[in-house]
């Protein structure tokens, strides 16, 4: 995540080619051949016109505005693109919670749940939608408790970094709840939405895409392999909607 003292850019690395798109049943494309250079201020302007509200699936007024605040403190408006918010992030997330993958469709849980070492991954009972349901209500009671009575999205922007930071780090103190798992997890599915193919909702006017010259889906390039030898490949990236 992203404050004064960790810059957005490093945030991004971490995210960049190796988690464009992996949320259950979706297409994920090869970007080791793309190198295109990032867009200027301008050029992500305007590719991003702001967009109309849309309709939530799943998330309730409380969630949305969690959603909202994590998801444009970790992506804010920027040099490189605009807010993830205006990038779709909380509707590919909302997406993906109403969806299949919130529902636990292709989870195991049938238990026994036991408390699992960490390299185990996830050991709850519960599917993705109510894990997300209990940790934005925990992370909202441990705001309250740590910031005089405000929720994470009443925070001042500095505030959310420094909270967002103390759980991804796990000190902040959930009731009965891993700060740092959600944390994790929140991270993922916010990453997910950047680099995801615009269909799913995220990466509104593919600006993820852009920001790191990643051509989108063609997964062959059989026919431009002569051509671009000892080149760059730099080409305006392509969507799943672009093929159909």
């Amino acid at each position: 995540m992203t404050d004064e003292t960790i810059p957005r850019r490093k945030f991004l690395v971490g995210a960049g080619i190796a988690s464009t798109a992996v949320a259950a049943g979706m297409t994920q494309p090869t970007p080791a051949e793309a190198q295109a250079p990032a867009p200027t201020q301008s050029a992500a302007a305007a590719a991003a016109p702001t967009p109309e509200a849309e309709p939530l699936l799943l998330l309730n007024d409380t969630e949305h505005a969690f959603v909202v605040a994590a998801v444009d403190t970790m992506i804010p408006a920027d040099e490189l693109s605009p807010s993830g918010t205006d990038c779709g992030v909380v509707t590919y997330i909302d997406r993906q919670l109403a969806g299949a993958y919130g529902a636990g469709a292709k989870m195991y849980r049938m238990g026994p749940f036991r408390r699992g070492k960490p390299e185990q991954g996830y050991q709850l009972a519960l599917t993705p939608r109510q894990y997300f349901e209990a940790g934005i209500a925990a992370a909202n009671d441990w705001s309250r408790k740590t910031y005089g009575g405000k929720e994470f999205d009443q925070l001042a922007p500095a505030d959310r970094a420094a909270a967002l930071t103390a759980m991804e780090e796990g000190k902040a103190e959930f009731a009965h709840f891993s700060a740092k798992a959600f944390a994790d997890r929140l991270h993922a599915l916010v990453m997910e939405g950047f680099f995801s193919d615009p269909m799913y909702g995220g990466n509104r006017n593919m600006a993820g895409w852009k920001m790191i010259g990643f051509p989108g889906l063609p997964a062959t390039y059989k026919d431009v392999v002569d051509r671009y030898r000892d080149k760059r490949y730099a080409v305006p990236p392509r969507s799943i909607a672009d093929f159909s």
